[in-house]
């Protein structure tokens, strides 16, 4: 069986190939398709061959990226981009899932799958969520949860109860207002967040934060100080209770400390391609006594990993779909388009033709 599947041929040059779909396994899914979101950020690296990953190896044992000869010349062809997939079951070998049920699971922009779902993290979607929607529940949402669930950890350690033990009457900002940045922005007022304010450089971005009900500053302008100003907890004592990071730029890292409270903590979403000359270290982070948390899918706090693990970051997404989904089909979503459509998309965006919070790729059922 044969399936169109979008890859990264070689730096800046996206192709839609037919390739053969593998064996379904023992216990296994065929999925059919129905969208794929694009993770425009991560997504591009590949296409601009900026990612880390293309240029060393990582050692998933010992943690370490290490250079290995030829390895930037053996990256390409990606094969498998992006994470954010919806498909619907056509032919099913496990009891877990029946025939016609639509899941969610990350396996890149490609027509089928293959599903090992024993090995593959697979979400059953509810029959009212619009499938359009369902592009967060497998990847992206867990992302920004589990930013959430990092600020719990920071705030109660291992007596966190909920999600909202982090933000709930807590001064919060958040850094960077792509689809991550605003989702968290989102989830951090559902759970009860005092105040939230979305710091963003680029305008459209902070409209659309306004839109969603939010106040925004620019981040050209000096946050630390209208936010300090803003924030006074006590003598000595002023600025956000928690700073969520989403945008992969170490100016907006280094504002982010800035307007921390003393000893407060950053929650880092964001990656990076570059070095960190903005970030500077011996200023607000040293005097201020500040931590920086990177918070990625990968990794749950230490010590909740028995009690939150991947199918619960997922049920949280999916619920907060269910009551946010309105604004995030209308503001987040800025982009649906069929999937012949998508390489062009991603060349725009890349030459800055094409601004786009999240787009989703539509497939046909032929």
């Amino acid at each position: 069986m044969k399936r169109r599947n979008l890859i990264v041929a070689a730096p800046g040059q996206l192709e839609i190939v037919d390739e053969e779909l593998a064996d379904i396994p023992d216990d296994g899914l065929l999925l059919r398709t129905l969208t794929s979101g694009l993770s425009a950020g991560t997504e591009l690296t590949f296409l601009k061959g900026d990612n880390p990953a293309l240029h060393q190896r990582l050692d998933a044992e010992l943690g370490l990226f290490v250079p290995s000869e030829g390895y930037e010349e053996t990256a390409y062809p990606v094969r498998r981009l992006g994470y954010m997939e919806v498909a619907e079951v056509v032919e099913s070998r496990s009891a877990a899932y029946r025939p016609g049920e639509i899941v969610a699971t990350p396996y890149g922009h490609a027509s089928a799958h293959a599903s090992d779902p024993v090995r593959e993290h697979v979400v059953a979607l509810p029959p009212e969520l619009d499938p359009v929607l369902g592009v967060y529940a497998a990847h992206l949402g867990p992302i920004c949860v589990n930013g959430l669930l990092h600020a719990a950890w920071d705030a109660a350690g291992p007596a966190v109860q909920s999600l909202g033990d982090g933000v709930d009457g807590r001064l919060v900002v958040v850094t960077g207002a792509g689809a991550i940045g605003l989702i968290v922005a989102m989830l951090a007022r559902a759970h009860g967040a005092r105040e939230v304010v979305v710091v963003e450089a680029d305008e459209r971005r902070r409209q659309i934060a306004e839109q969603l009900g939010f106040r925004t500053l620019d981040l050209a302008e000096d946050i630390g100080l209208a936010l300090k100003t803003r924030w006074r907890h006590g003598p000595g004592d002023h600025g956000a209770d928690i700073v969520f990071q989403c945008r992969g730029r170490t100016a907006s890292l280094h504002a982010a400390l800035r307007c921390l409270r003393p000893q407060g903590s950053v929650i880092d979403l964001a990656f990076y391609t570059t070095g960190a000359e903005d970030v500077r270290l011996g200023e607000e982070f040293h005097h201020n006594g500040l931590r920086v948390v990177t918070a990625q899918i990968g990794r749950v706090p230490r010590g909740l990993a028995h009690s939150w693990d991947r199918g619960r970051l997922s049920h949280e997404t999916v619920r907060f779909l269910l009551s946010e989904g309105d604004d995030v089909r209308k503001h987040i979503i800025t982009d649906v388009v069929p999937f012949d459509e998508a390489p062009q998309l991603m060349y725009d965006i890349a030459a800055r033709k094409a601004h786009v919070l999240t787009a989703v790729f539509e497939f046909t059922s032929d």
